[in-house]
């Protein structure tokens, strides 16, 4: 009889936020020490970020955060720069939009239509770049952006290869966790369902949901837009009333300024961890995996 008391006693409950600042806190301690740039990236709405992705499972949030900690020393994303991708960017395929969505949250549009490059590598950093600059353009009480996936023209022959979809799933889902709010496909031809039936297994449940299919020519599905963008905002070719376009030269220029914003933010975290990884190259094998994982930089 004890033992059940005390185990029905320390059941979690996600919607207790005493609970929930106790499993933050856990994680935390969990982590251990971290470098200034450690330290920037696990914010507490990160940990809540990452504890919500695996069910606030200190445990498996804690291996999952280590190893996006690993990926992004490796990988470091918040050091490329728009010169290295823009190609990607040259016919439109994707961006961030110049309208928030009525929380305010940033708005990313992506054409697959507009492939214009064959590069698995480039397209895969474009990705991460676009990302990380979504990221730095949300307002501080926003954590999630908005997907905005135009298939106007999309055929088959411009499907994404299945090696890209899942590399491209395995980054979002692990180490971008609790960053989508939601995604709307914008008149998917028929032939895409295909398509989506072999993406769909590379996603979790959870991003499945936010997933919603919208037809310009079907009122309903646009309601789902309109109720997380204002039609006034929204371009024309999405059924609003904001006659935008795409202008590559001028959304470099943005970019540019954007990139001096991104190593502004990162500047004294790069220097100090730079100290810390020749110490530690020079501290042989005793150095623990958790002490490299500490010097890896995130936004």
């Amino acid at each position: 009889m004890f033992s059940f008391r005390k185990k029905h006693a320390s059941r979690f409950n996600a919607d207790d936020i005493e609970q929930q600042e106790a499993k933050i806190q856990e994680l935390r301690a969990a982590l251990g020490p971290l470098s200034s740039s450690g330290e920037k990236y696990c914010t507490e709405a990160c940990l809540r970020r990452y504890l919500e992705a695996r069910n606030w499972n200190v445990d498996k949030s804690r291996k999952m955060l280590e190893e996006t900690l690993k990926w992004r020393a490796a990988y470091r994303p918040q050091d490329i720069r728009w010169p290295e991708i823009s190609v990607e960017s040259e016919t439109g395929k994707m961006y961030r939009a110049s309208f928030v969505d009525r929380e305010g949250r940033t708005v990313v549009i992506m054409r697959p239509a507009k492939q214009n490059t064959s590069s698995h590598e480039g397209q895969i950093r474009f990705l991460v770049y676009t990302l990380e600059n979504a990221i730095l353009s949300l307002p501080e009480d926003q954590e999630k952006m908005v997907w905005l996936i135009d298939f106007t023209g999309w055929t088959l022959a411009n499907a994404t290869p299945i090696k890209t979809a899942r590399e491209s799933a395995n980054i979002l889902q692990n180490h971008y966790p609790e960053r989508l709010a939601i995604g709307i496909l914008f008149n998917p031809p028929k032939v895409f369902e295909a398509f989506w039936k072999v993406v769909k297994h590379f996603l979790d449940p959870k991003s499945i949901q936010k997933v919603n299919f919208v037809y310009l020519k079907n009122e309903e599905s646009m309601k789902i837009m309109h109720r997380y963008i204002d039609p006034e905002v929204l371009p024309i070719e999405f059924g609003g009333k904001n006659n935008v376009v795409y202008n590559h030269e001028e959304y470099s220029k943005l970019m540019m300024k954007d990139d001096i914003k991104m190593a502004s933010f990162w500047a004294s975290d790069t220097k100090a961890d730079h100290v810390n990884r020749v110490i530690n190259e020079h501290s042989g094998p005793e150095v623990t995996p958790q002490s490299s994982l500490l010097a890896a930089k995130a936004s």
